[in-house]
């Protein structure tokens, strides 16, 4: 048996590559291209991630987690990923449809008894009841909810979504709606008998390793939370704003765990949960997903979505996927999927060069959303950095 300070060396290096190869000269490259955005009081700061399948290539951080402290923007920050979340709760779905619980054809009302007899906004009845699938689309109807209490539940959030009228019929149009997943994580719970956050947390979280993705920030991980920041209307300097739809402490856990927009996460957390999609449903010798169902979830859905800030669109099941890339989107391949969130943060893989690329910031009302000249500028230099050119 080799000795301890030679079994040390082996075992960094049988590690090391599945979590980070440092190149200088190329993340020096990616953030040259990002500086202008904090120099320019776009972004307070960043987190920056490229992976392979197997990989992360890239981890970097610019600026600052805390302008008032001037604390420095670390790699392990926890960002509120707001609809990021949507990709993962998508995820939860199918492994059940897989196991035979339910269809993805399936109305609503069988698994949730509370939607029968819904009307549309004019007190018609439907065309047809709402399906699985019209919710994984967004083409369920669903009417969008305030919430009027910071300390409710999932059950109590979804039977208000379900005493509001239907929008439009079901199918019949496209409305994204975080009501229709946060109905999809109660489907979840009533099918599999367990709170949704539980199922996520032993059928997700835990065999992907993401230790810092949750509803409910420790006040450990709390500490680590990057401050949101926004650019009032007449104003032309950053301000901390407060996290939206997530009312009261992030650590309270009284709070609702919110499938279409709830978790908090990092770079690398969330790298993992694509590179397992980019290996069709394994990770580190575990089979999460059936290759089939991975496919089905990133396969486009629908026609072209109105999106203007990110064209060429379509919806898989929970996932959006770029069908015919353009502007910033240019340099990914067609079927590239994935999601954004409401604070700026995107999270997207490439299937074809078995890219990861995940920014994360934390910036309300960012210009054009999807579509931000930041997210163009991060993708653009790190295709030139780890695409198949080099």
């Amino acid at each position: 048996m080799l000795p301890l300070h030679r079994l040390i060396p082996v075992a960094v290096a049988l590690v090391f590559p599945l979590i980070c190869r440092a190149d200088p000269a190329r993340d020096a490259a990616i953030a040259g291209k990002l500086q202008p955005y904090l120099d320019s009081g776009v972004v307070s700061g960043l987190v920056t991630l490229v992976a392979d399948e197997t990989r992360v290539l890239h981890l970097a951080t610019l600026g600052k987690s805390d302008l008032a402290s001037g604390a420095p923007m670390k790699t392990d920050a926890l960002f509120w990923i707001a609809s990021m979340t949507k990709p993962m709760t998508a995820v939860c779905v199918q492994m059940l449809v897989e196991e035979g619980r339910f269809s993805l054809e399936d109305p609503v009302e069988k698994l949730l008894p509370e939607f029968r007899g819904q009307k549309l906004s004019s007190g018609a009845d439907p065309g047809r009841p709402m399906t699985v699938r019209d919710l994984l689309t967004h083409k369920s109807g669903i009417s969008e909810v305030r919430q009027s209490k910071e300390e409710t539940t999932l059950a109590e959030l979804v039977v208000d979504y379900s005493k509001a009228p239907l929008r439009f019929e079901p199918g019949s149009q496209w409305a994204y709606s975080t009501a229709g997943i946060d109905t999809l994580g109660r489907i979840v719970e009533v099918v599999a008998g367990t709170p949704f956050e539980i199922f996520l947390q032993k059928r997700l979280l835990e065999p992907l390793g993401m230790k810092d993705t949750t509803f409910w920030p420790t006040a450990d991980q709390a500490a680590r939370l990057a401050k949101s920041y926004s650019i009032p209307k007449g104003q032309t300097q950053l301000q901390e704003i407060p996290i939206s739809m997530l009312p009261g402490a992030v650590t309270n856990r009284k709070r609702p765990a919110k499938p279409g927009a709830g978790l908090f996460s990092t770079a690398t957390d969330v790298a993992a949960f694509y590179q397992m999609l980019l290996q069709e449903g394994r990770f580190q010798g575990r089979t999460l997903l059936t290759p089939a169902s991975v496919r089905a979830l990133v396969s486009p859905q629908t026609e072209i979505i109105p999106t203007p800030s990110a064209p060429g669109v379509t919806m898989g099941l929970g996932f959006k996927v770029q069908t015919e890339p353009q502007e910033v989107t240019a340099v990914q391949a067609p079927g590239t999927f994935g999601h954004g969130g409401a604070y700026g943060t995107q999270s997207w893989a490439d299937p074809k060069h078995k890219l990861v690329y995940v920014l994360l910031i934390q910036r309300g009302g960012m210009p054009k959303g999807d579509g931000s000249d930041l997210r163009g500028a991060f993708q653009e230099a790190a295709f030139a950095a780890f695409g198949p050119a080099r």
